[in-house]
């Protein structure tokens, strides 16, 4: 009997290859006060570790722009996931500040690409009128890497020591590597489009709506690393919160964060990507400024917490989304790689900056969280702006009917939802 795969199950299984990736950067912050008691790092340097794996996802971004689009992605992913897996294991034999960095640039070097070449995916085959809900779904593996990834991984730190979730982590993505294999269809339609096409990365960097895209992006990243790797130490030591409850923070606001995350996507696609991102970036504000500049003698640590997850949520599916409605089909990969890359760099500039702007207090505390805050604040409001001006040339280039029609897979979400066997879907892909 012929496999078939849908829609819906395609989803799933990128879905899954972001949990992986996403837990694999996540479980670091929270398990940083750990690992950093453990080889004598200092908890002010603990945003560099995260600083590193997003500065070599950034500069695999750059060089994955060069060659991705010249590959089928189904092999693509999994030789970013092989990569990734042995980064991720190499993590748990660190025994400094130096080998725990090397280890997490191997990660993010593997890691970015699988994120670029998951997303292009995604957008090859989800149609633009359902792609904000097909995002937020995938997506998703943020509040699920939250809810059961994280304090899995911190009770599996409490029970055998901080290495054992890295060894986790790493033998979860080889089965998934193996997974995407075996269950994804040859995915080439774009090589087609692609010898066909005439221009290059230059040309596809200096479009309007690309160079403000990246901008959009670049400012969202910056604000919300500023703060990510520093969340564990401040909690802990900064609001009081205790150790052994850490696990609750991720659960509570990965429930929210995954309610919040098809919201987005479901408000995306009905109201705009811009208008539902200004909503998110106000209430993102509010947060920082009840949680880090006047958080007051009693701050709701939980709360606050949840607040932040479910606020960064309704800010990045909306850019995802829209961002996917940016390039034409064979530059996919191509621009999700340089978006990756800056991504990551803007990441890295975030945390590197914060760290250089905070100082451990004895107790552990940080001072110049309050500085911080701020100025990610600032950079947040940028977002919304920005990503008005690229939804506004987006919809007059659509409307001007020069975008081709996506391919389209059997789903639940159809209003007659069918099945395709793994040779219509190949031929579908080639035809097209």
């Amino acid at each position: 009997m012929e496999r078939t795969l849908t829609e819906r199950r395609l989803i799933l299984i990128i879905g899954a290859v972001q949990f992986v990736n996403v837990l694999d950067f996540m479980m670091v912050m929270p398990l940083g006060p750990d690992f950093a008691r453990a080889l004598g790092i200092p908890n002010a340097s603990l945003g560099l570790v995260g600083a590193t794996y997003t500065a070599a996802a950034a500069v695999s971004g750059m060089l994955g722009a060069l060659f991705l689009d010249r590959f089928d992605r189904r092999k693509a992913l999994a030789v970013s996931l092989g990569g990734l897996v042995a980064g991720t294991a190499t993590g748990a034999f660190a025994t400094g500040l130096g080998s725990m960095l090397a280890a997490r640039f191997l990660a993010g070097a593997f890691g970015g690409p699988a994120t670029s070449l998951a997303l292009a995916i995604v957008s090859d085959v989800v149609p633009p009128e359902r792609r904000g809900r097909a995002m937020g779904a995938v997506m998703g593996a943020f509040a699920v890497a939250s809810v059961l990834g994280v304090p899995a991984g911190l009770e599996l730190a409490r029970a055998g020591g901080w290495r054992m979730p890295f060894f986790a982590v790493a033998a979860l993505g080889a089965v998934l590597a193996a997974s995407v294999v075996v269950a994804l269809p040859p995915l080439r339609a774009h090589l087609e489009a692609r010898s066909r096409a005439t221009s290059g990365t230059g040309a596809l960097l200096r479009r309007p709506a690309v160079a403000l895209s990246l901008l959009a992006t670049a400012a969202l990243m910056m604000a919300q690393f500023a703060i990510v790797p520093n969340i564990a130490a401040y909690w802990q030591f900064n609001l009081g919160y205790p150790r052994e409850r850490l696990g609750l923070l991720f659960v509570a606001g990965g429930l929210v964060s995954f309610a919040s995350m098809r919201a987005a996507g479901r408000l995306a696609d009905r109201v705009g990507a811009a208008l539902t991102t200004a909503g998110g970036t106000a209430l993102f504000v509010a947060v920082l400024f009840a949680a880090f500049i006047s958080p007051g003698s009693s701050p709701p640590a939980l709360a606050l917490f949840v607040g932040f997850m479910a606020t960064s949520t309704l800010r990045m599916i909306p850019m995802h989304a829209l961002a996917s409605r940016v390039p034409e089909p064979e530059e996919r990969a191509r621009f999700m790689s340089v978006q990756s890359a800056v991504q990551h760099l803007a990441s890295a500039a975030g945390a590197v900056a914060a760290a250089g702007m905070l100082r451990e207090l004895p107790g552990g505390r940080l001072a110049g969280m309050d500085a911080v805050a701020w100025i990610a604040a600032g950079l947040a409001t940028a977002g919304p702006a920005l990503m008005g001006l690229v939804e506004a040339r987006v919809r007059r280039r659509d409307r001007g009917g020069l975008r081709p029609p996506p391919i389209r897979l059997a789903s639940a979400l159809d209003p007659a939802p069918g099945r395709l066997r793994r040779h219509e879907l190949d031929e579908r892909m080639h035809l097209r």
